[in-house]
């Protein structure tokens, strides 16, 4: 559909705490599509409606095992812990090591506003608890040991 504008770190919406979704209208669906449209040209594994400046509780993410949209997403359970870096698509160019949960499972709805639950490990637990986080007007940032360090394209990682 659209390529939506990505805010980035200091935008008073990502501080702010997004609503919940009531029904699936037209609009909200082709907010998904393009917030998906927006994650994949950024080339992010994530992305949250308020990073493209709407306060509604939506996700999409993609680790590479295709799209996975979550509505009014909340989390049911989490174990273990895993830290690593992590960046944000609103913070370009940076990254910062960060101790999330290992596994998460995670309650939402689908774009079809039916009940989902998943379950991941690794990065996509990460994924989950970081997009998440900017539902309720929360920064990776906030979380990171230490300092901010810039991405190097050079290897694997992301």
């Amino acid at each position: 559909m659209a390529l939506r504008t990505i805010r980035t770190e200091g935008d008073p919406v990502l501080k702010k705490t997004s609503r919940p979704v009531q029904e699936m209208t037209p609009r909200i669906r082709e907010l998904i599509v393009d917030m998906l449209d927006t994650m994949y040209d950024a080339m992010g594994v994530g992305l949250a409606a308020p990073q493209v400046g709407i306060l509604k509780r939506i996700v999409t993410i993609d680790v590479g095992e295709g799209p996975i949209v979550l509505i009014n997403p909340e989390i049911l359970e989490s174990s273990g812990e895993q830290t690593g870096d992590e960046g944000c698509l609103s913070v370009p160019g940076m990254a910062g090591q960060v101790t999330r949960p290992n596994h998460v499972k995670v309650k939402a709805l689908d774009i079809n506003m039916e009940e989902v639950i998943y379950e991941g490990e690794e990065l996509l637990a990460r994924a989950f608890c970081h997009e998440i986080d900017h539902l309720d007007g929360k920064m990776y940032t906030e979380l990171v040991e230490g300092e901010l360090h810039q991405v190097t394209y050079d290897d694997d990682e992301e």
